[in-house]
């Protein structure tokens, strides 16, 4: 069962407010567990491209099963696999930053990721304090 709406929006929310904390302007986007969009965020002043790249790393991640980090370590691994599934899947495969699974348990319910920050580290700590606040509410 994926995550309900409004949880969705509870996500987003908490990664805007961190995003906010860090004077940044980011898109949230939220996808199932089959990569398909659930909710998209993006702040007033976040880059229109902002929102198609956090979709395409949310649909990546939910995907392949796998946090951001492993799966960029897949694709540096396998770089002409990688270049194949351009072919194969609607959502262009990204990989990159501020893009994490959704659990309950050990079962995959969706997958978040956060596009627009501007530092090193900023996406990550949006989307972790998206997940945050999620697993407290």
């Amino acid at each position: 069962m994926p995550l309900p709406l409004h949880q969705a929006q509870t996500v987003i929310t908490g990664a805007h407010d961190r995003a906010a904390q860090l004077g940044v302007t980011v898109t949230v986007a939220v996808v199932d567990e089959g990569g398909h969009l659930q909710a998209l965020g993006r702040m007033d002043g976040a880059a229109p491209l902002s929102a198609q790249i956090a979709e395409a790393k949310a649909a990546s991640v939910a995907l392949f099963r796998r946090e951001g980090s492993a799966l960029r370590q897949m694709q540096e691994a396998s770089p002409a696999f990688f270049a194949q599934l351009e072919r194969a899947v609607r959502v262009p495969i990204l990989v990159g930053a501020g893009a994490a699974l959704i659990l309950r348990g050990d079962t995959v319910v969706g997958a978040l990721a956060v596009s627009g920050g501007m530092m090193p580290g900023e996406d990550d700590q949006c989307a972790e304090a998206g997940l945050t606040v999620l697993s407290s509410s």
